[in-house]
C-alpha cells in the first residue's frame, strides 16, 4: 500500500473526563475510498471534523501531506455567507475553472442563479456536492453525502464519486452506496476503529464476529473473577503479601468487567402492535388525478393494494411521492378519480418531518400522551421505562425534552410511537432518515414480520429491496408505473435504466416552494441558540464536574478491596450509584457536543 496521505494515529477527544475518540485511528492512501461505519452517537462525525481540521484532537498524531487540497462535506452545509448557489460553489474555483461550477450544477437540475437564503435541504446538498466536486480536491470527507438526495442524484453521484481519483472517507446509512464505492470499511465502536480491508458487503458478520470474540472475553473474565472472589472467601490466609497483590489484582480485574459492561450497548427491540383487518382489499385507486397549474403529479393511476403488500414509491425530488400517499391513505381527495378504502383500516404514519413529535414534551410524555408512566402497547400494558429500554433510551432520559435529542434518538422515538399503535397499514414516508445501520436492520426484521400492509417511500435501495413485493415508480408527465419486486427487480425490468426525470423549477412557485421559502426566512433569523439551549450550554460544565467527581468518590470507594467481604450491601449499593452517574455522565457529555456544535454552526 502506497504511502497515507491522510494518518491520524491514537486520536483522543475528552469531553467532561469521559473519552468520545480513544485511540481512534485512521489512515486513507491517494484515491482509496473508505467507508466509516458506526451507531449514532459513538463519533463518527467528530472523528471526521478532527480529520478535516476542523476540531484539535486531545492527544494523537495528525499528518497530513503537505499541499494536499482537502474538501470536508457536513451533514448540514451552510451556505448563509453567499447570495447565489453559484457565488458559494465557485468560492473555491478561480474564474477559468467556472466551468466546472455549472458543469456539476446542470448535472444535479440547478443552473446557480438560486439564490442560497431559500433552499430546500436537497437543493442545499446539490449545491454542496457541485461545490465539493468542482473543486477536484485530493481528499473528499463525506459525511451523510446522500442525505435528502432522490435515486437519480445518488446514482449520479456514485458515478462522479467513481470516476474521480481522489481519496474518499465516507460516512454513510446507504448500504447500497457504500457497497458500490468503498473497499475497505472503518469501524468506530466505544472511542476506537478497527479496519476491515474488504468490501462494505463483508462488514456486518466480520463486526458480528467482533462482537462475539468480546462476548467470550468478557465471559472468560467473569469465570476468572469468580474464582479470584472464591478464594478471597476461602483461601485468604497465609503468605499476607501475596494475599494483598491477589487482593488488588481482584480489584483491577473487577474494574476491567465493569469498564467491558459500560462499554457493551444494549440490544434494539422492535415490534410493531398489530390489528385485525378483514379485507383482502386495503386501498383501491381508479383512474386518480392531481396537477398543480404548472405541474401534473398523478394522472390516470390506477392502483390495487392488497392484504400483506409492501409496495415501495420511489422516484425524483417533486415526483409526487408525498402527495401520493396523501391521497391513498384519505389525507387529500383526487381532483379525478376515486380512491376506496377498506373499512377495516387502522394505520398508523410516519412522515419524513417527524411531525408528530413536540420539542416541549419529555420523552416519557411523548410516548404515553401525558398519560402517567404505563404505555398501551397493542393489547399490552407496559411501564414507559421499560419500553424506552427496547429503542436503546436510558432510564434517565425519560424527562428529557424531545427538542435535546439527537436526529437518530428523535428517529426512534418515532418509531417508538408508532410502532405501539395497533394497526393493520403503516405508512412510512423515509422511514430510514437519521437511523443508524443496526437500526435499519432490525426494522427491516420488524416490517418483514409485519403481516400488515406497508406503503414504503424512500431512496434507500437496499431497503427497498429487502421489503417491497412491488415498487411504484414516478415517470413522465405524472405518469406511475408498478413493477413486481424492488429497486434491483424494477431496474431489471426496465433493463438497467433507472428512472430520471427531476423536477423542473418553475416561475410560478407551488404551495410547498412558497411554505419553504417563508421557513427559510425565519431560519435565517436564527443566529444564535435560544435562550433555553444557551442557558443550558452554560450550566453543563458545572453539572459535568459534580459528575465525575460524584462518579470519582464510587469508582475510590470501590478501590477498596475488603469492601465487598465486609459490606456486600454498600458495595452494590455504591456500584449501581457509579453505573447511574456514567449514565448521566455521558448524556450530559453528549448533549453539550450537540450544543457546542450547533453553537459554532450559527456562528461560522
Amino acid at each position: 500500500m502506497s504511502a497515507p496521505i491522510l494518518n491520524l494515529q491514537n486520536i483522543s477527544y475528552t469531553l467532561g473526563g469521559r473519552p468520545l475518540l480513544d485511540g481512534a485511528e485512521l489512515s486513507v492512501s491517494a484515491g482509496e475510498r473508505l467507508c466509516l461505519v458506526g451507531r449514532n452517537g459513538s463519533g463518527k462525525s467528530t472523528l471526521l471534523r478532527i480529520a478535516a481540521g476542523e476540531l484539535e484532537q486531545d492527544n494523537g498524531e495528525h499528518f497530513l501531506q503537505p499541499g494536499l487540497k482537502v474538501h470536508y462535506l457536513p451533514q448540514e452545509p451552510d451556505l448563509s455567507a453567499w447570495k447565489t448557489v453559484f457565488d458559494y460553489v465557485t468560492a473555491d474555483l478561480d474564474e477559468t475553472t467556472h466551468y466546472r461550477a455549472r458543469t456539476m450544477l446542470s448535472e444535479l437540475g440547478m443552473n446557480g442563479n438560486e439564490t442560497c437564503a431559500s433552499l430546500s435541504g436537497g437543493e442545499a446538498r446539490r449545491s454542496a456536492l457541485a461545490r465539493a466536486l468542482a473543486t477536484e480536491p485530493d481528499l473528499l470527507l463525506l459525511d451523510e453525502p446522500t442525505n435528502h438526495l432522490d435515486l437519480p442524484c445518488i446514482a449520479w453521484l456514485e458515478k462522479e464519486l467513481l470516476a474521480s481519483g481522489a481519496g474518499m472517507i465516507i460516512i454513510s446509512h446507504d448500504r447500497r452506496f457504500l457497497e458500490t464505492l468503498c473497499k475497505a470499511v472503518i469501524w468506530l465502536d466505544q472511542g476506537k476503529t478497527q479496519r476491515l480491508d474488504a468490501r462494505f458487503a463483508h462488514f456486518e458478520s466480520w463486526r458480528d464476529e467482533q462482537i462475539e470474540l468480546a462476548e467470550r472475553a468478557a465471559h472468560k473474565l467473569d469465570r476468572q473473577i469468580a474464582r479470584e472472589e472464591d478464594w478471597m472467601r476461602y483461601g485468604v490466609t497465609a503468605r499476607r503479601k501475596r494475599n494483598v497483590r491477589r487482593v488488588a489484582e481482584l480489584s483491577a480485574l473487577r474494574a476491567e468487567r465493569h469498564d467491558i459492561a459500560s462499554r457493551q450497548k444494549g440490544t434494539l427491540k422492535l415490534e410493531a402492535s398489530e390489528a385485525d383487518n378483514t379485507s383482502k382489499i386495503v386501498i383501491a385507486a381508479e383512474n386518480v388525478s392531481w396537477a398543480y397549474s404548472d405541474r401534473t403529479l398523478i394522472q390516470d393511476l390506477t392502483l390495487k393494494i392488497s392484504k400483506g403488500d409492501r409496495l415501495g414509491i420511489c422516484g425524483a425530488n417533486g415526483a409526487g411521492k408525498t402527495t401520493l400517499l396523501r391521497l391513498l391513505v384519505g389525507n387529500m381527495e383526487p381532483q379525478t378519480g376515486e380512491v376506496r378504502r377498506s373499512p377495516s383500516i387502522k394505520m398508523v404514519t410516519l412522515d419524513q418531518q417527524r411531525s408528530a413529535l413536540d420539542g416541549d414534551q419529555s420523552v416519557a410524555s411523548f410516548l404515553t400522551d401525558g398519560h402517567g408512566e404505563i404505555i398501551q402497547v397493542g393489547t399490552e400494558k407496559r411501564h414507559v421505562i421499560g419500553y424506552m429500554k427496547d429503542f436503546l433510551f436510558r432510564p434517565e432520559q425519560a424527562r428529557t425534552p424531545v427538542s435535546h435529542l439527537s436526529g437518530g434518538e428523535r428517529g426512534r422515538l418515532a418509531l417508538a410511537a408508532a410502532l405501539a399503535r395497533p394497526s393493520n397499514l403503516l405508512v412510512l414516508d423515509e422511514p430510514t432518515n437519521d437511523l443508524d445501520l443496526e437500526t435499519l436492520d432490525l426494522l427491516q426484521d420488524m416490517l418483514g414480520d409485519y403481516s400488515g400492509t406497508v406503503l414504503l417511500v424512500s431512496h434507500d435501495r437496499d431497503f427497498l429491496d429487502r421489503l417491497a413485493t412491488s415498487t411504484l415508480v414516478a415517470e413522465r408527465d405524472g405518469s406511475w408505473i408498478e413493477y413486481a419486486g424492488g429497486y434491483s427487480d424494477m431496474l431489471a425490468q426496465r433493463k438497467g435504466h433507472a428512472p430520471t426525470e427531476r423536477q423542473q423549477k418553475s416561475s410560478t412557485a407551488s404551495t410547498s416552494d412558497r411554505n419553504r421559502s417563508s421557513l427559510s426566512s425565519i431560519a435565517r433569523e436564527t443566529t444564535k441558540l435560544s435562550y433555553k439551549e444557551q442557558r443550558e450550554l452554560d450550566q453543563l460544565p458545572g453539572r459535568l464536574e459534580k459528575l465525575e467527581k460524584d462518579a470519582a468518590l464510587c469508582r475510590n470507594a470501590l478501590a477498596d478491596p475488603e469492601l465487598y467481604n465486609r459490606d456486600p450491601v454498600r458495595f452494590e449499593k455504591i456500584t449501581a450509584a457509579l453505573e447511574k452517574t456514567e449514565q448521566q455522565l455521558s448524556a450530559a457529555e453528549e448533549r453539550w457536543v450537540e450544543l457546542e456544535s450547533k453553537r459554532e454552526e450559527l456562528m461560522s
